[in-house]
């Protein structure tokens, strides 16, 4: 089973993927933007828009799909995805993909509200304030109102602590 953790940035993706992996035996978290930066790695630069943002090469999202395949063969048990996905054709595609081989996913998307948001990133300690990571927030409020919102379980990360979050999504996955 895939436990996907969708948000925009600033809202817990990362660190409540950390406290899901504790919290559901054999799971590990993948990190699926390694892939992405294994594609910014090579040289010459791969051609067209992904330059800005991985997701936009088409092997990124099919990548994504057999790394997850290949790690949940190898080892079984539960890949916590911690993934920001705002474009619902990238969405369809990875989700499509992970269908085929019979993976079952569970949807989450980790909300709050745009001020809390905009005040987290401001405020990280660890990557410090990000105009890169600022700019996605208008986008993930458009996917949220249009289909980002209708097509997962959303979890209000505004007064949550990560432990709070963390617990909700496995209770969820439990049930």
């Amino acid at each position: 089973m895939i436990v996907w953790l969708n948000g925009t940035h600033g809202a817990g993706k990362t660190t409540t993927s950390a406290l899901v992996q504790q919290l559901i035996p054999d799971s590990r978290v993948f990190d699926a933007e390694k892939v992405g930066e294994t594609l910014m790695d090579i040289s010459p630069k791969l051609p067209g828009p992904g330059a800005e943002n991985f997701q936009h090469w088409p092997p990124w999202r099919p990548l994504v799909v057999e790394t997850a395949r290949h790690v949940l063969g190898f080892t079984g048990g539960t890949l916590v995805v911690p993934m920001t996905v705002l474009v619902e054709e990238y969405w369809r595609e990875i989700s499509a993909g992970l269908a085929q081989h019979g993976i079952p996913v569970r949807h989450f998307v980790l909300h709050a509200d745009q001020d809390t948001l905009r005040r987290r990133i401001e405020e990280d300690v660890l990557m410090g304030p990000s105009p890169f990571r600022l700019k996605y927030l208008e986008p993930y409020a458009e996917a949220a109102r249009t289909w980002l919102h209708s097509e997962a379980e959303v979890v209000d990360t505004t007064r949550l602590t990560p432990v709070q979050a963390a617990e909700h999504i496995v209770g969820a996955v439990r049930e």
